[in-house]
């Protein structure tokens, strides 16, 4: 039977050699609409080399690609770069298969991957700085802790000026396209853009001072190879400036409203804030959680200066949909953010206390005096309404001008 998966040639001594996740539709609360890659790489080395590796139900398609090129059984080092599900899923078996002389991962890696596989033994630290020899080209390794989990590290090879980035720099994105220019650019930017702010924004303040750390090293970027997502070997420069653009979350005079509506009174009230906003000059985005997906809502605030959140009550509380996407955000730290809330109620009426508290545990700072109604909003409450948003557009645009 002739094989129907092949390896891809990046570079002069590698090749790509993941599996393409064309369903995949959730990451851990992640939609993921246009699937997903499992990147692995594979080094033509004196000693061969497999950089990380792929979700187990993909192992087959893995080990496929590399008998493209080589028997597996030649590969002599395997690198973990990172430890997650995705990208070690298979690691434990393609071990047993290929045996190959030493894996290697980062020091917190080692006991990652011990934890998950429990009877795999013999995984060899590495530390930060160090280089490893494959005969004729050597592998050079930096931890970046906490981007986006302890174990995280890149690799670099300087013989073909690669830099393996494991989910820095990735997306979620399935395609027979394995290059970014290969690729409209709308289209990486914003897969690129929705990876960041739902994976990668809590750590923006670590991802600051490793994209220092790499600059400092003076290493040569010929190709960037993350682990989800295209390679990238043309305009580099661009990617890394999304990156630190994103990562210092410098406010912009966009304002996201998110809410969610038993009646339709909480969302009248949402359309008089938003009207008030852009007559000021902010820009809107405005989500009802009745039928948006979370993931939407993070893109949206990735760049935004402004979160204005509403509810009406239910059994004491705020809507369900509004307690998920809320303890999303919470979790995902967006920060510089100035906000309020709204919302309506019948009788108990606790759902904007309720946003309100979420907002001071995120540290978005209050800019407008909330506002609550008992069922329908009347013209004078709708007034309220757009007052706030006049409020808030005067407090963001005087914040993001000060800023520039």
């Amino acid at each position: 039977m002739s094989n129907i998966f092949s390896a891809i040639k990046i570079s002069d001594h590698v090749y790509w050699v993941g599996a393409i996740d064309w369903t995949i539709r959730d990451f851990h609360g992640y939609t993921t609409p246009h699937g997903s890659t499992y990147n692995a790489y594979l080094i033509m080395a004196d000693k061969i080399t497999l950089i990380d590796t792929v979700k187990a139900p993909f192992k087959d398609e893995m080990l496929a690609r590399i008998k493209s090129v080589v028997d597996p059984s030649q590969i002599k080092y395997i690198i973990s770069n990172h430890s997650e599900m995705d990208h070690s899923g298979s690691l434990a078996s393609v071990i047993d298969i290929i045996k190959p002389e030493k894996v290697f991962a980062s020091s917190a890696g080692v006991r990652t991957l011990q934890n998950m596989f429990h009877d795999q033994q013999g995984i060899l630290p590495v530390a930060d700085g160090e280089t490893l020899s494959l005969g004729n080209m050597d592998l050079t390794f930096m931890e970046t802790r906490m981007i986006h989990w302890p174990d995280s590290m890149i690799t670099y090879l300087a013989k073909d000026e690669i830099l393996f980035s494991q989910d820095a720099f990735g997306m979620h994105f399935a395609t027979l396209e394995r290059f970014n220019d290969e690729i409209p650019q709308a289209a990486l930017e914003y897969e690129a853009a929705t990876y960041y702010a739902n994976i990668v924004l809590p750590y923006s303040p670590i991802v600051l001072k490793a994209l220092d750390k790499v600059k400092a090293t003076g290493w040569s970027l010929k190709i960037i190879a993350p682990d989800h997502g295209p390679v990238w070997r043309k305009d580099l420069g661009r990617i890394i400036e999304l990156y630190s653009k994103w990562a210092s979350q410098k406010p912009e005079a966009k304002a996201v409203i998110v809410y969610a509506t038993m009646w339709h009174s909480t969302e009248k009230m949402a359309g008089a804030i938003a009207e008030a906003l852009a007559r000021a000059g902010v820009k809107v985005k405005l989500f009802s959680m009745n039928e948006t997906h979370r993931s939407e809502v993070v893109y949206e605030v990735l760049n935004a200066g402004a979160l204005i959140v509403g509810s009406p009550t239910l059994n004491n509380n705020i809507l369900p949909q509004m307690a998920d996407v809320m303890t999303y955000l919470k979790g995902l730290k967006p920060a510089n953010l100035i906000g309020a809330a709204f919302g309506s109620y019948g009788w108990s009426g606790e759902s904007v206390r309720d946003l309100e508290e979420i907002l001071g545990k995120m540290k978005v700072e209050i800019a407008a005096p909330s506002v609550s109604v008992k069922h329908v909003p009347d013209n004078a409450v709708l007034d309220k309404c757009r007052e706030m948003g006049e409020t808030i557009a005067a407090a963001l645009l005087k914040k993001v001008n000060g800023a520039q």
